[in-house]
């Protein structure tokens, strides 16, 4: 196994607070799924605050950041049943992972965690 790529983000929930009341900024950084699943969270500025966090570890996992054709709604985190987050992977995530690193198969780890103040992301894209 070989790691390709890490990444890590903080960001203050303060910022996401005030983004959330731009109802654009919902639209143009979350799909479908994660707006919906964020109606069963009491919490929606933390919620937020750790996807927009994971989004951004992965961009700097991958290498590109966002350019080369990735958007921040390409990238979706959805949460097992037992509560442990992941990467939706989609038909663009495996063309942009192949064209960046010419591999067909690879593991995305991710950890988030929030405080008050804070939200962080930890990913690791593996071969």
């Amino acid at each position: 196994m070989k790691i390709l790529g890490i990444g890590i983000d903080i960001i203050s929930n303060k910022r996401i607070k005030f983004l959330i009341k731009k109802r654009l900024f919902i639209s143009r950084t979350f799909s479908i799924t994660e707006i919906k699943n964020s109606k069963k969270n009491m919490n929606k500025t933390n919620y937020f605050a750790k996807r927009f966090a994971a989004k951004e570890s992965f961009a700097k996992a991958l290498g590109t950041g966002f350019r080369k054709g990735l958007n921040l709604k390409d990238i979706e985190i959805l949460n097992e049943k037992n509560g442990k987050p992941y990467f939706l992977v989609t038909n663009k995530l495996d063309k942009i992972i192949f064209k960046e690193f010419n591999v067909k198969k690879y593991k995305l780890f991710l950890s988030i965690s929030d405080e008050k103040d804070y939200s962080v992301a930890f990913t690791i894209l593996q071969s």
